[in-house]
């Protein structure tokens, strides 16, 4: 197993970018942006007082369009007045040593109606998707074929503000059943043009949004700049998106060369696929399927050194780390990383007092309280 010494050790991300060590900081929810979105003084002590501690700083999910708000108090990238924020995140995470990364959404079917005008929630379909901890059961509405070219646009758009900002690159969030699952997924998707149907017309709109965002990072951004891809590898539905599909997907991503693949699962070190019987860690299985032909990063409770560890030793290249770091930000001082949070200690470890009350009352965290 490596050792603690191990992750902090370089990681060369590709011929360009070295990290400085092997630990990613994973995309969460603040809930601590202004009103209006922008970003708040807050969020930029938060992420700057942890970029020391990893490699590469994954911001939380950036909206693209005014309709893809997943969650309130969060960032926007839809229109140049939120440069001057994004500019000064950008400058604060790269300070700490690790490379900004501006994490690009549009929630889909799971967009907070409220945030939205006239409440017009749109997906691929016009499927209902059921409640959340974050997000009411409903019904969107099925996008037109000049809406589905928007939104591309819009993801590239938001990259090119990436750019001009400061980011070291964007991830495209092709997870957690948002608009990207939503086409990709034969559950959610039940168009009958050429962007549903069979798999090859349900993957057309995460292939044109890489295409786009790569498109805009080649005409305005140097070769350093990264473009990864965060993923879902199935769902729950009957006849929901299934591990074959999701790989499929991944082998157009890596022929894409995207930057990097994230994994997004519930327990990195055990998920497995719950429909086909295969018992193998999602980890084991996708490495090999990647076969480091794009660096592979997996999220998922790893809360410990020795799971961290555990997960490269079961295939990963790097290791995003979520709840370890919203509770400790200097992790290599620490011996062990409690997942302790108080309302005493908010400050003194740069964590927004929003982001605390809503983790309190969302109570769906693996935190435990103390006075």
């Amino acid at each position: 197993m490596k050792t603690k010494l191990q992750l902090q050790q370089k990681y060369s991300l590709n011929a360009s970018v070295t990290l400085q060590n092997h630990l990613i900081m994973a995309p969460m929810t603040t809930w601590s942006s202004h009103e209006d979105q922008t970003v708040s003084t807050a969020e930029i002590e938060y992420y700057g007082a942890r970029a020391k501690s990893v490699g590469m700083v994954i911001t939380g999910s950036s909206h693209v369009q005014e309709n893809g708000v997943g969650f309130a108090n969060e960032l926007g990238a839809y229109d140049d007045r939120f440069l001057p924020g994004l500019t000064e995140l950008a400058k604060a995470i790269k300070s700490g040593g690790a490379k900004a990364i501006l994490q690009l959404n549009h929630a889909g079917n799971k967009a907070l109606p409220k945030f939205i005008a006239d409440a017009d929630v749109v997906s691929s379909s016009s499927v209902f998707a059921p409640e959340t901890p974050f997000a009411p059961g409903q019904i969107p509405r099925s996008l037109t074929e000049s809406e589905i070219l928007h939104v591309i646009e819009d993801f590239g758009e938001a990259t090119k503000r990436a750019i001009e900002a400061g980011f070291n690159g964007v991830e495209i969030h092709g997870a957690h059943g948002f608009l990207i699952q939503n086409f990709l997924s034969p559950h959610y998707n039940q168009r009958t043009d050429s962007w549903g149907g069979n798999l090859e017309n349900r993957l057309r709109f995460a292939i044109a949004i890489v295409d786009e965002v790569k498109k805009i990072a080649k005409k305005y951004a140097d070769p350093s700049f990264i473009i990864g891809y965060r993923i879902s590898l199935e769902e729950r539905e009957a006849d929901g998106l299934r591990l074959t599909d999701t790989e499929t997907l991944i082998e157009h991503l890596i022929a894409k060369k995207v930057g990097y693949l994230h994994l997004s699962l519930g327990d990195a070190l055990t998920d497995h696929e719950h429909s086909g019987g295969n018992n193998e860690p999602f980890i084991q299985r996708i490495s090999k399927l990647v076969d480091h032909r794009v660096p592979l990063i997996a999220a998922g409770s790893l809360n410990t050194f020795d799971r961290m560890a555990s997960a490269l030793d079961n295939g990963l290249d790097l290791v995003a780390v979520g709840h370890s770091l919203v509770a400790n930000p200097d992790l290599f001082s620490q011996k062990e990383l409690p997942l302790t949070l108080s309302k005493r200690t908010i400050n003194s470890i740069h964590l927004p007092k929003k982001m605390f009350e809503t983790i309190k009352k969302l109570g769906v965290f693996a935190f435990t309280f103390s006075d």
